[in-house]
């Protein structure tokens, strides 16, 4: 699928299917044992073993966990398979795996998932016989690619990956006061900048990554509280101003008003989107400084979210007074800015055809 010189050309995208694939895993398995944890007083281990005796309870810790373990295998086999279509997939899967189990985590997975797709595809230009070209997708290219990527997320990046992450996790974790306020404030305008673009999806991923490793430990989230307040935060808001604020806004915008709200209730982000693009230089720093606010507001106040996701349907698995508390500051600071700086709405005027005068002139 890609060239060498594409290959890093187009990182991003590459980068983005790996985590558009990865979100559906990461929401499922992080709410369904993000909710046993909330229910369970049993003791969780970071492997996602269970001790409950209530069996639905049991069931949701189990499918969970298995849904949070497959987070980065799921995001390197689509990095992959971006790079080198689906002969990348398998070794994608099997090295991200690899890469979980010697601990470098969500960093060695997008590393395994990079080089599977670049290996497999110069394992995918060597010539063979045509007699056995049928092979290379479903055999060679998986097993050569495999045990060389493998090899190399073993012995090469496994260590240093894993203690970046361990590092990483111990620092942010491990905010209080006012650096808390800080990183609560520049993920949520991440978050905000965006909304679902690569800056969004880089302090999501952050998030992901973390969350997954608190949640399974039995600790509360507070590194992804401001994230989950930030991605709900411009759809709910922009929503509610296009009612309360009616002249900033077109008709068309007002009658998605409702539709924004409930996008950003389930945690959709891109509900803002079509305000955002209507009004960028105005909307873009209103979204930013609302978002880095009720982010920092949650940092100070230990906002946690125990699943990788936002908006309102987390509220049984946070703090949700608190949650509730900044993200009502956020919609507030967001108003009183789009009602300052956002001009009001011109509807434009038709031009009827019929009223213009049209002049002919035939020369002979």
């Amino acid at each position: 699928m890609s060239s060498n010189a594409s290959v890093f050309k187009d990182m991003r995208q590459h980068l983005m299917n790996g985590v558009s694939h990865m979100i559906p895993v990461v929401v499922t398995g992080g709410i369904l044992f993000a909710f046993a944890t909330m229910l369970s007083m049993s003791t969780v281990t970071t492997e996602g073993a269970v001790t409950a005796s209530n069996p639905v309870i049991d069931l949701f810790k189990q499918v969970g966990g298995i849904g949070l373990g497959l987070m980065v295998p799921v995001l390197a086999a689509f990095i992959a398979n971006s790079i080198a279509d689906r002969p990348g997939i398998a070794p994608g899967i099997i090295c991200g795996q690899l890469a979980v189990n010697v601990g470098s985590g969500f960093i060695g997975g997008i590393i395994a998932g990079v080089l599977a797709g670049i290996v497999a595809e110069q394992i995918k230009r060597i010539k063979l016989p045509q007699s056995m070209q049928s092979l290379m997708p479903i055999l060679i290219i998986p097993i050569l690619t495999t045990l060389i990527v493998g090899a190399i997320t073993l012995y090469v990046i496994g260590g240093p990956c894993a203690w970046l992450l361990s590092t990483l996790t111990t620092w942010l974790t491990g905010m209080s006061g006012t650096g808390a306020i800080l990183i609560g404030a520049i993920t949520g305008a991440m978050i905000g900048f965006d909304l679902g673009g690569p800056v969004n999806k880089v302090a999501y991923s952050t998030g992901v990554a973390i969350v997954g490793t608190e949640v399974a430990a039995g600790a509360n989230c507070a590194f992804f509280g401001p994230i989950a307040l930030a991605i709900c935060l411009p759809p709910i808001a922009l929503g509610i101003e296009s009612y309360l604020l009616r002249g900033k806004f077109s008709d068309e915008e007002r009658d998605a008003g409702i539709g924004a709200i409930i996008m950003g209730a389930c945690g959709i982000t891109e509900g803002a989107i079509s305000y955002t693009t209507a009004d960028p230089g105005r909307l873009i720093p209103i979204n930013v400084i609302a978002c880095a606010a009720a982010g920092g507001i949650a940092g100070a106040l230990g906002v946690y979210c125990n699943a990788a996701w936002g908006g309102l349907v987390v509220l049984p698995v946070t703090s949700a007074l608190t949650y509730l508390i900044a993200l009502a500051v956020g919609i507030a600071i967001h108003a009183g800015l789009v009602s300052l700086l956002k001009k009001d709405y011109v509807k434009p005027e038709k031009v009827d055809a019929s009223d213009e005068d049209v002049d002919f002139e035939i020369e002979f």
